[in-house]
């Protein structure tokens, strides 16, 4: 990717993503910036009760940021993101086991649900924090289908039981409504629009 095309203050970062997602990682190197991966801090994923469940994401960003705060030297640039999948007002994280997948795709075909992404974004001078909301409609799924797709991909790292990248979304999902990549996991369209506040 061209260095060009990337803001030139955006070039003077430290960008660091707090994340063990492949996908993060992968959609991150679309945007043509420089960045590392840094380990993630264990901080208790506990929202208050009073929270709506769509505003889940990006309170969780913002705590999986504040895990850093300490640390962030001054030309650095952390970005945090989690995404839940809510399906009638319920959150599906991801799945524990193999029933706990199969149970969630179940409760998801032939539905229509919710990906929610939280992001922060922050330096130790500036932080701007958002979510992002895309509508994913899943075709009727047989018992069959969702336990293939179980036993063969393992989809126990994604919320939701499932990776729309993956078989069962070009299978399964007959619409979406909102970001594709946000439904992966990190709506970089609006992540660079925010990136650019920065620059």
């Amino acid at each position: 990717m061209p260095t060009s095309i990337v803001p030139q203050n955006l070039q003077s970062y430290n960008i660091k993503l707090a994340s063990t997602s492949p996908r993060r990682k992968e959609l991150m190197q679309l945007l043509g910036l420089d960045f590392e991966i840094v380990n993630t801090h264990d901080v208790e994923e506990i929202c208050p009760q009073s929270l709506p469940v769509a505003c889940h994401p990006e309170y969780l960003s913002i705590l999986k940021a504040s895990a850093y705060y300490d640390e962030l030297a001054e030309n650095d640039l952390l970005i945090t993101a989690d995404t839940m999948v809510i399906c009638d007002g319920n959150a599906f994280g991801k799945p524990k086991n193999r029933e706990d997948a199969i149970s969630m795709l179940q409760t998801l075909s032939g539905r229509i649900h919710q990906v929610v992404t939280g992001v922060t974004v922050c330096t130790p001078k500036l932080q701007i924090s958002f979510s992002v909301t895309t509508d994913v409609e899943f075709a009727h799924l047989s018992l069959q289908e969702i336990e293939a797709y179980v036993d063969t991909c393992r989809p126990f790292d994604k919320a939701g039981a499932y990776g729309i990248q993956e078989w069962i979304g070009a299978i399964g999902i007959s619409s979406i409504y909102g970001s594709y990549y946000n439904v992966m996991g990190l709506p970089v369209h609006y992540l660079y629009e925010v990136l650019k506040h920065f620059a």
